[in-house]
């Protein structure tokens, strides 16, 4: 059996973040064969070219801890009808120098939980935008937009909800095999 390494990013910095509990669960539903590793994001400073040339040491964290992925899961939740400032700063963070993008044929997947309806259609939306401009191999069936409640996402990883569940656990299996179809024709240096 092959593990494929997951670095995964949780947009939201709140100690309290619905997106880190979606995050928790996603990882409790995963197929074996993922390993998961949270990329932090919280320390970055804002980015600047003027850092091209010599990358803060936090940033330096970042880049390698995208190099030793095989893949990418976003897990964020919509700010103003974006993605969260913090989490495109790490994405700028990531994709610079010019020439220098960790996102470069990467195989990443996008998902998000809010209160609302639409549960973080529009920061996907946005989020889809950048990361194809970053070249990110991007998983694009199934969709995901989560309508989080405590009922269902009570805490630590658990889903009450078995459809909820069965969803949640089929994304994170299509996501395995999307893995496996990205690195059998681009596999990771």
């Amino acid at each position: 059996m092959t593990t494929y390494k997951v670095g995964y990013f949780v947009g939201s910095l709140s100690s309290t973040s619905i997106n880190r509990e979606l995050a928790k669960a996603l990882i409790r539903l995963a197929p074996k064969e993922l390993e998961f590793t949270e990329i932090p994001i919280g320390n970055l400073p804002l980015y600047s070219q003027d850092y091209d040339a010599d990358f803060p040491p936090e940033a330096r964290a970042l880049k390698e801890a995208i190099a030793a992925s095989d893949a990418i899961l976003f897990v964020t939740p919509e700010y103003n009808r974006s993605i969260p400032g913090a989490l495109k700063n790490a994405i700028d963070w990531a994709s610079r120098p010019w020439g220098q993008n960790s996102f470069d044929q990467m195989a990443a997947a996008v998902i998000g939980a809010s209160s609302g309806q639409i549960g973080t259609a529009m920061a996907q939306q946005s989020l889809r935008g950048v990361l194809s401009f970053c070249n990110a191999r991007q998983m694009t069936a199934p969709e995901a937009y989560i309508r989080y409640s405590p009922e269902i996402f009570p805490g630590d990883g658990e889903v009450t909800n078995e459809s909820t569940k069965a969803f949640l656990t089929n994304y994170m299996e299509q996501f395995r095999i999307f893995i496996v179809r990205v690195l059998t024709v681009i596999p990771r240096p």
